[in-house]
């Protein structure tokens, strides 16, 4: 990946969890518009509100449980339940996800999990092969590689990613057979914690000029230490410029883009606003000191959320440019919250503004230097072929 985390895969998260979290975790007993506890749904005598919808549901919920004739997995039927209410809204971002979604969510947004570093698939022979073993994991030290095929975990076999994770859950100390061409082996791995990059960073030498690249993939929960630490080491490298690049990039912990900002700017800007039923709160940067070299942002259809606080701040409050195409326009935000049963659901609470007081729901935030990204590209991945970044830097030099 030469220039880090914007192109290769726009889709690599799904829009719908596109995320410009205020991430409330909590157990709830879930009563939210209908009464979730089995205990007070069987309670026909208790009256917990006076709202008619209410009751009928529970008295109906009630009369379907005693009088199915068969059996009935009633956290089965509440799960729907709850789903069906999350869908009438009828607000992409008011999702209720399953214990796998789950999962897969957070570890996206804490930016670490327990584990042992490799992503997997099954490849055209319906092998279960090593796709990636990601850097400073138990993996990459036990010597696996990309291509190695997992035959067995701790002696059954395996057949698909999701077979694979099942049995390697709850479990601390692993044993894989590995097919390598026509060697066959074993390791024995150890579950680590196993950190997600999701900033990369590099300097261009141009004209005489240091022109700093901040690639940020996703505002994850260790996003904002990440880019403070590539911020350090470019600056050292005396940038005289900085493109930052959140193509792709679709959104993340509001509190990360905060702390992000707040390397840029002083504690007299303003970051956003949040507009709930209770009024529009501001919210400022802890900044000490503005930067004072320009920066062009870079941005995509799929640059959305953190990524369009991020995008919109440092336009209207540090003047800086923008490069590539119009945003994904999602301008609300969600709570999370978190259920007995491990699954989750978001709804959204509020909306976010810009420093200046607009909204960029659905509109999206238009690029300064309008440049569609050529797929060429592709064929061959070189910062030279990347049309929109060189455009960036062609901005940078005033030319």
């Amino acid at each position: 990946m030469d220039n880090g985390v914007n192109k290769k895969n726009i889709d690599k998260f799904n829009l719908k969890e596109v995320i410009g979290l205020l991430v409330v975790v909590a157990v709830v007993s879930l009563i939210t518009g209908f009464a979730v506890s089995n205990r007070f749904l069987k309670d026909k005598n208790k009256n917990m509100t006076n709202n008619t919808s209410l009751n009928s549901f529970i008295e109906n919920y009630n009369y379907i449980v005693n009088n199915y004739y068969g059996e009935l997995d009633e956290n089965k039927l509440l799960d729907s339940a709850l789903k069906g209410v999350l869908e009438a809204i009828g607000d992409p971002y008011t999702v209720y996800m399953d214990e796998t979604e789950v999962n897969n969510f957070n570890i996206k947004l804490e930016g670490s999990y327990q584990g042992l570093g490799v992503e997997v698939f099954v490849n055209k022979n319906n092998n279960l092969e090593i796709l990636t073993v990601l850097k400073n994991s138990p993996a990459e030290s036990s010597g696996l590689k990309s291509g190695d095929i997992i035959t067995k975990l701790n002696g059954e076999s395996v057949s698909d990613s999701q077979n694979f994770a099942q049995k390697i859950k709850g479990k601390k100390q692993i044993k894989l057979t590995i097919k390598r061409d026509d060697e066959v082996f074993e390791v024995e791995l150890t579950k680590g914690t196993i950190i997600l990059d999701s900033v990369f960073h590099k300097v261009f030498e141009r004209n005489g000029n240091n022109i700093g690249y901040l690639g940020i993939s996703i505002f994850a929960n260790n996003t904002d230490e990440q880019v403070k630490v590539a911020l350090e080491a470019l600056e050292e490298s005396k940038i005289d410029s900085l493109i930052i690049d959140v193509r792709g990039n679709t959104g993340g912990h509001l509190t990360s883009v905060e702390n992000i900002l707040s390397l840029f700017l002083d504690s007299s800007h303003i970051i956003y606003k949040i507009e709930d039923d209770k009024g529009i709160q501001t919210i400022y940067s802890k900044g000490k000191k503005t930067k004072e070299y320009p920066i062009v942002i870079l941005t995509n259809e799929a640059s959305a959320s953190a990524s369009e606080i991020l995008t919109a701040t440092l336009k209207e409050e540090y003047g800086a440019k923008s490069v590539g195409t119009r945003t994904y326009g999602k301008g609300t935000a969600q709570e999370l919250k978190t259920l007995p049963d491990g699954t989750q659901y978001k709804i959204t609470t509020k909306r976010w503004l810009t420093p200046k007081g607009n909204s960029i729901a659905d509109s999206g935030i238009s690029a300064d230097f309008n440049i569609e990204f050529d797929v060429s590209y592709y064929n061959e991945p070189i910062d030279e072929n990347d049309n929109q970044l060189q455009k960036a830097i062609s901005v940078i030099l005033g030319l």
